[in-house]
């Protein structure tokens, strides 16, 4: 027995592993497999791990960073795909797998049910909500257009425009089917917000996102999120013109304004010019008339005030009338005026002769003398009493008079520091007393004042000491339990002296 196992082939585990990769991967170069996805794993690294299962069994599968880049759409979990690929092993873990090169939805329903799935995750974020929607202007100056710069759909919205209303189109070209249409259309929706309103390219007033009709596969690319993102994230206000009429898709819900087709999207975008010039024109006409008619009406009311006015004659006449008496009367008062007037001037030059000058100069200079001599003498007195007044100031400052004044004042001083040593409560204390206060710093006058427990601080004449009332019947009594402050080294202590009679609870006695 043991001679006949020794002719079996002998492998290692990578020699083997490695015989089984290339088997499978020779047998199963290419395969397509129909399942619904189950596990989904998305890591850093760009790849795409899932799993593909039916009801008895499951197949793993993995999509490179490279591929998954040019996928149409994700893989999600529930979905039923078909995924072209090669079979392989994986030796790490000896399991085998299917490295997918293509992968599509399984039918237009399994794309109807990621579509469902996606509008409601959406909507679930609120991207569609009605009052996210931006008004549309009424007269923009600059339209953008977000298509394929080769199809129908932009020569049908230029020559709507054309028609309606010639503004400035800008069009960004993009692909809007296949790999890469959901990017390139997002990226086009962002680089229109991107322009500065006042830069070298205007930045457009209103965008339109537009596509002919097809199937939803040719639509998808509409539905994807990072269209629906990029269309909900614009600050320019959005019109959707994908497709037909009874064509929808996600963006339809996003944008701000949904247009049947895009020719309707030109249409919603820019009124028609020849109506505005029509409305114009005749808003100008009723303007012209209604001015007319209160031109009109207000010559008639003119007219009529004119009739029932009196003759300017008339009303003239009697102001004229008052002019003249006036001009009399201010004659005859001129005259009058000026006869007062030279008559009060030869008055005044009779006063104004040489004598009479002469006489009230000698008087103003007679008077002028006597104030001098008044002044004079103020002055003398005045200095005669400064001079008085000095030598007394000298006086009172002589050297020996501010001795005396220092000592007296010195023992003024000192009395009083005498005085104040004998009223200060710390001589009471030299003489036995001692000042009582509690916890808060705060002087006990009585015994009825502590509690039992209390901590109270004692104060000597050396020193304070801490007592806790221990709530004897004799009002309390201090059991000491700290020194806060040390006095000078005690000498041995006198005989006691007698007992003196016994306080009446409450009293503390008289400090002085």
């Amino acid at each position: 027995m043991a001679e006949a196992e020794s002719n079996i082939v002998e492998f290692t585990v990578s020699e083997l592993s490695f015989a089984l990769k290339r088997v499978v991967e020779g047998s199963f170069e290419q395969v397509r497999v129909r399942g619904e996805v189950g596990r989904v794993s998305r890591p850093g690294s760009g790849h795409i791990y899932l799993d593909l299962k039916d009801e008895k069994a499951v197949l793993a599968g993995v999509v490179w960073k490279g591929v998954a880049a040019r996928l149409r759409f994700l893989p999600e979990q529930g979905l039923e795909v078909i995924a072209t690929g090669k079979l392989t092993t994986f030796p790490g873990q000896s399991k085998y797998q299917i490295v997918i090169d293509h992968i599509e939805p399984a039918g237009a329903g399994a794309l109807m049910a990621l579509l469902e799935a996606r509008r409601k995750q959406l909507a679930g974020e609120g991207l569609f909500d009605a009052e996210r929607k931006k008004p549309l202007p009424y007269l923009p100056g600059v339209i953008g257009v977000v298509t394929s710069p080769s199809g129908a759909v932009i020569r049908d919205i230029l020559h709507r425009l054309r028609d309606r209303f010639p503004v400035r189109v800008l069009i960004w070209p993009t692909r809007v089917q296949g790999e890469g249409a959901a990017e390139e259309i997002a990226a086009g929706i962002r680089g229109f917000n991107a322009l500065a309103p006042d830069g070298p390219i205007p930045r457009p007033d209103v965008m339109i996102v537009a596509r002919g009709g097809g199937s939803i596969e040719d639509l998808w690319a509409f539905n994807e999120e990072i269209t629906v993102r990029a269309v909900a994230g614009s600050a320019i206000p959005v019109i959707s013109a994908v497709g037909h009429e009874t064509d929808w898709t996600l963006i339809d819900h996003v944008a701000d304004l949904r247009a049947p087709t895009p020719t309707g999207a030109a249409e919603m975008a820019v009124p028609v010019r020849t109506e505005l010039l029509a409305a114009l024109a005749d808003l100008e006409s009723r303007r012209q008339g209604a001015v007319g008619r209160g031109m009109e009406r207000r010559r008639r009311d003119l007219t009529a005030l004119a009739r029932a006015m009196p003759a300017l004659t008339d009303l003239v006449a009697v102001p004229r009338q008052r002019l003249d008496n006036a001009a009399e009367l201010l004659r005859l008062k001129l005259a009058g005026f000026v006869d007062l007037k030279r008559q009060r001037f030869a008055a005044s030059a009779m006063r104004l002769s040489p004598a009479t000058l002469r006489r009230a100069a000698s008087q103003k200079h007679d008077r002028l003398r006597a104030q001098h001599a008044r002044l004079v003498q103020a002055v003398s007195v005045r200095q005669r009493h400064a001079r008085r007044d000095a030598d007394r100031l000298s006086e009172r400052l002589r050297p020996d008079l501010l001795s005396r004044a220092i000592l007296r004042n010195r023992d003024r001083l000192a009395h009083a520091g005498r005085l104040l040593g004998s009223y200060s409560y710390q001589s009471v204390l030299e003489r036995g007393f001692a000042l009582v206060r509690d916890a808060d710093g705060m002087m006990i006058r009585s015994a009825a004042a502590i509690a039992t427990g209390d901590n109270l601080s004692i104060r000597f004449a050396d020193g304070d000491v801490g007592a806790i009332a221990d709530g004897s019947d004799t009002g309390g009594t201090a059991q000491p339990h700290r020194r806060k402050a040390a006095g000078p080294k005690k000498t041995a202590k006198p005989a006691k002296k007698p007992a003196r009679a016994a306080k009446k609870p409450g009293d503390q006695g008289d400090l002085f």
